[in-house]
């Protein structure tokens, strides 16, 4: 059963009782990402991430490590472009010291100036781990090749020059203009009491106040340069992709599908092509990202130097194949029960079930069941895919993004040439 009221403070809570669980997962969800920041403070969203757990006005880092992990429980966050998340999940019967602590974090943190440099090296530390893992890396340089200088195109650790030069007062503004109850929520899934779990709610969280400060957002403006960056790796990390749709399109449902067609599963037609039938990869898939106003698509595959502008070839054979021919409707019937399969399953999980609520509250403000969004997935017919593919995969959207042993000899030819620029 799903349920949705407001705290006495304004903050949005929706709940979701399972009673055949012995778990509780509760996240506090803030509509504020790497999108939201300037120029200066890129990095500050993930930065705050952090710092919340590195000491409150009650607790050390090393307390609230201790009472989470004393009751068998799992205390994290995570950032990403549109939001940051802080969540725990335990037993049912400790629900109340996890709305403790998440509000403890959200509500309290003192942002020390001595934990704050030291954590400063920790980020500058996790960017450099990302620039040695191209696989990752490429996909950000896909995102800055389509969007620019958009925040959406900023990487969400930052870069090592905004991070360093972020202090604790720019942390303290920053969560005072975003982590108000008017731009976040809490969600709650598992098995606990709806009054009592509202009563604990209101109790800890009455201090969360104020109202958001959203600064004017930076146009979009889409770009459709190609790029490549040199780095002495063994294999070429490539992203092909192109723009898609925002998270409120209703072609986003064809997309999902036509992305599990294409790079969703080992029985995908891009893993069939490139890895079982030609052995020219190990890894290929494709990715769809919905925000709040566009979306990306992109096709990753990692292969050998002399082996790329092959897969490239052969990517693009695929996408311009879905543009001509329909999509089998055995074909099509296959994926959609995978993509059914793979929903219902995931939501076995509490803490799936949780995101689930928030994700619906902040993007939708209102609850979208899976019965709902799986009927939008049964009606997406074989005209409808290749209406999208026309739409996306036309030579002029496609951009590439990749990292690898290049040379310069190498960026002159082949399907791409002319239009690839070494950075």
């Amino acid at each position: 059963m799903i349920k949705r009221t407001t705290l006495d403070n304004g903050l949005p809570v929706v709940c979701e009782h399972i009673p055949y669980v012995r778990s509780v997962s509760i996240g506090f969800w803030v509509a504020c990402g790497s999108r939201n920041e300037t120029e200066q403070e890129q990095g500050i969203s993930h930065l705050i991430e952090h710092m919340a757990f590195k000491g409150t006005k009650s607790r050390s880092a090393r307390e609230i490590a201790e009472m989470i992990d004393a009751v068998g429980g799992h205390l994290n966050a995570f950032t990403t472009k549109e939001y940051t998340c802080f969540y725990v999940k335990l037993l049912d019967q400790h629900f109340r010291l996890g709305l403790d602590l998440l509000a403890d974090l959200i509500i309290n943190p003192v942002f020390s100036p001595e934990e704050l440099e030291k954590e400063k090296n920790v980020v500058l530390e996790e960017i450099k781990m990302y620039e040695d893992s191209p696989d990752e890396l490429v996909f950000e340089l896909f995102t800055q090749a389509l969007l620019k200088d958009h925040p959406l195109g900023h990487s969400i650790l930052g870069t090592p020059e905004s991070i360093k030069h972020l202090d604790r007062e720019a942390l303290f503004k920053y969560k005072e203009r975003y982590y108000t109850p008017d731009n976040s929520c809490l969600a709650i899934a598992g098995n606990f009491d709806f009054d009592g779990i509202i009563e604990e709610s209101n109790h800890f969280w009455h201090k969360l106040t104020g109202r958001c400060q959203t600064a004017q957002e930076q146009p979009l403006k889409m770009q459709d340069e190609d790029y490549l960056r040199y780095k002495k790796t063994e294999q070429v990390h490539l992203c092909l992709g192109t723009p898609g749709f925002s998270r409120h399109d209703p072609n986003r449902y064809a997309l999902v599908v036509l992305n599990n067609i294409l790079g969703g599963s080992s029985s995908s037609r891009l893993f069939q092509s490139l890895r079982e039938e030609r052995g020219l990869v190990y890894v290929t898939n494709s990715y769809y990202s919905a925000f709040r106003d566009l979306g990306l698509f992109s096709i990753y595959a990692g292969t050998s130097l002399r082996h790329y502008e092959e897969v490239l070839t052969l990517i693009r054979k695929e996408l311009f194949s879905l543009q001509e021919n329909p999509v089998p409707a055995e074909e099509l019937n296959r994926v959609k029960e995978q993509i059914k399969g793979n929903m219902w399953l995931g939501l076995e999980n509490t803490n799936n079930r949780m995101s689930r609520l928030a994700k619906c509250e902040l993007f939708y403000g209102r609850y979208i069941s899976p019965e709902e969004e799986l009927a939008q997935i049964e009606q997406v017919s074989s005209e409808d895919l290749q209406r999208i593919a026309r739409m996306l995969f036309t030579p002029d959207q496609l951009t590439l993004a990749a990292i690898g042993p290049f040379k310069k000899a190498e960026t002159a030819s082949g399907p791409l040439a002319g239009q690839v620029k070494p950075v």
